[in-house]
């Protein structure tokens, strides 16, 4: 087995070890200081604005090309779910209209009008 001290991945592996401490140590030192978190901040702020102006433009192009947006096309599913309930309920209530009504077992059949006039007569003449 090879020695500690003359093993290069040891060697290698301590020296990683080290310079992660020292990189811990001076990160830990520099997010605590004040002009670090005021700098995260307009970094962070100045990526919401470049994302708001992305979605405007976005917005404006589909609009140019008669396409919905993103915030449409939410607005036309919550309006499709809303209709869908609506028929729901509207299928709920035929449906228990239907079983109240009388002769509810002949609702699957169409109703006719009564028929009133007769076929012609062989002889031509209606009776």
């Amino acid at each position: 087995m090879a020695d500690k001290s003359t093993d290069p991945a040891a060697l290698w592996q301590s020296m990683l070890g080290e310079m992660e401490k020292g990189f811990n140590a001076f990160a830990s030192q520099a997010m605590a200081s004040p002009e670090f978190s005021k700098v995260m901040n307009q970094a962070g702020s100045a990526g919401a604005g470049a994302q708001k102006q992305f979605g405007d433009m976005m917005e404006k192009y589909l609009l140019g090309l008669n396409l919905p947006s993103r915030a449409q096309m939410v607005d036309i599913a919550g309006r499709l779910q809303s209709i869908e309930a609506q028929l729901g309920e509207i299928r709920t209530m035929l449906q228990q209209s239907r079983a109240g009504s009388p002769g509810a077992d002949s609702a699957s059949e169409p109703q006719r009008p009564p028929r009133t006039r007769r076929p012609p007569s062989p002889e031509g003449t209606p009776t």
